[in-house]
C-alpha cells in the first residue's frame, strides 16, 4: 500500500441518455486523470447515462416519455460497455469508481463499480435506499452493498448522494476501516433557493463531515447540468425555476475536514486533484475513532445484516431463473420429476 496517492474527483456533465457517448466520456476522463498522475478517479452518481432529473420536475406519468430510453441507455455490470471501461483502467494503470445506472433485467439500480488499476472489476454496489422520487425509477440494494475493499491504494469504499445522511449506513462503513471514500453526487441544481437541504452547502458539508467522522479521505465527485440538458427537460415555463445550469461542486476532503484543492466554477467541467497522505489517518483517528476507542459499545451498537437479499431462492432442480424470468425446466429435470 502506498502512503501518498494522487487522486481525482470528476466534475463534468454526463452524456445524457447516450450510453455509447457516456462510456466514451468516462474513458476520456480516465485518460485525463491518469495523464495528470492520478492513481484513482471518482465519478458522480449515475454518471452513465446521467441522473434522471425529470423525476423532480413533474408527475410520474409526465416522465414516462424518458423511461424506455433511460432503461436502454443504462449499463449492465457484465457487458461490453463496462469491459471497455475496465480495459481503459488497465491501459492507464488507474483505479476507477464509476457511478452508473445499472440495468438488471427490467430493473434499474443506482450503482457504483470499483475497478482496479489492472482492470479487475472488484465489485459493484447499489444504493441501499433511493431518495424520495428516485424510488419511482430505481430499486434498492441490500446489506451486502456496504463494501470496503483492500486495494493497492488503501481501503476503498463509496456511497451515493444522501446515503451520506444515513447515520447507521455511515457507521457500517467506518467500522470497516475505510481510508479512501468516494462520495458520488448528481449535481446541486434542483430547487435552488427553495430547498436548502438539496443545495450545495448542506451536501458539501455532508461529504466534509464524513471525512472527519470516518477519519478518511473523501472524493466528492459531482456532475453538472448543461443548458442543453435543460432544453431537453424543461418544456414548460413553470419548470424553469426548478432546474438550473451548473450545480458542480466537486471537492476532496482530508480526514481533518480540510478542502484539499480549489473548487472549479460550478458550470465548469474538469478534475479536482489532490495528493493524499494515508499517514494522516492515524493522526485523525488518534483523536477520535468512532468505530474504535471513541465508541461505547456497551451503550450503543450497530446490528448489520450483510447478506445479499436474493430475489429468488431455488430449492430444487426443476426450474432455472434467467434474468428474472422463470425458464422452461430442463428435459432431464422433467424426466426426474416424473
Amino acid at each position: 500500500m502506498q502512503q501518498t496517492v494522487r487522486v481525482a474527483a470528476v466534475q463534468a456533465e454526463p452524456a445524457w441518455l447516450d450510453l455509447a457517448a457516456g462510456v466514451d466520456k468516462v474513458i476520456s476522463l480516465i485518460g485525463e486523470a491518469a495523464a495528470g498522475g492520478a492513481r484513482l478517479v471518482a465519478f458522480p452518481e449515475t454518471f452513465v447515462p446521467g441522473y434522471p432529473w425529470w423525476i423532480w420536475l413533474d408527475s410520474p406519468a409526465a416522465g414516462m416519455r424518458f423511461v424506455p430510453q433511460y432503461l436502454t441507455s443504462s449499463m449492465t455490470r457484465d457487458g461490453a460497455d463496462i469491459d471497455r471501461i475496465r480495459q481503459a483502467a488497465a491501459r492507464h494503470d488507474i483505479h476507477v469508481v464509476l457511478g452508473f445506472s445499472e440495468r438488471s433485467g427490467g430493473s434499474l439500480y443506482m450503482a457504483q463499480a470499483f475497478i482496479s488499476g489492472t482492470g479487475e472489476l472488484i465489485s459493484v454496489r447499489r444504493k441501499l435506499k433511493p431518495t424520495h422520487v428516485e424510488r419511482s425509477v430505481f430499486g434498492e440494494g441490500d446489506g451486502s452493498d456496504l463494501q470496503v475493499h483492500d486495494t493497492a491504494l488503501g481501503r476503498l469504499g463509496g456511497l451515493n448522494c444522501w446515503e451520506h445522511l444515513q447515520p447507521l449506513t455511515k457507521y457500517a462503513m467506518y467500522s470497516q476501516g475505510e481510508e479512501i471514500h468516494v462520495g458520488a453526487w448528481p449535481s446541486f441544481s434542483i430547487y435552488r433557493g427553495g430547498a436548502q437541504a438539496l443545495g450545495p452547502e448542506v451536501n458539501t458539508a455532508a461529504s466534509q463531515i464524513y471525512a472527519v467522522e470516518g477519519g478518511c479521505y473523501v472524493l466528492a465527485a459531482c456532475a453538472t447540468v448543461s443548458p442543453e440538458m435543460i432544453k431537453m427537460l424543461v418544456d414548460t415555463p413553470d419548470k424553469e425555476p426548478l432546474l438550473k445550469a451548473g450545480g458542480g461542486f466537486a471537492m476532496i476532503f482530508a480526514p481533518d475536514g480540510r478542502a484539499m484543492a480549489n473548487p472549479l466554477p460550478e458550470t465548469e467541467e474538469g478534475l479536482i486533484v489532490a495528493d493524499i497522505d494515508l499517514g494522516m489517518i492515524a493522526l485523525a483517528k488518534a483523536a477520535a475513532d468512532p468505530a474504535g476507542h471513541y465508541s461505547r459499545p456497551d451503550v450503543t451498537r450497530l446490528l448489520l445484516n450483510a447478506r445479499p437479499a436474493a430475489r429468488v431462492e431455488s430449492f430444487g432442480p426443476r426450474f432455472e431463473v434467467v434474468q428474472g424470468q422463470q425458464a422452461e425446466p430442463p428435459a432431464q429435470a422433467s424426466e426426474a420429476a416424473e
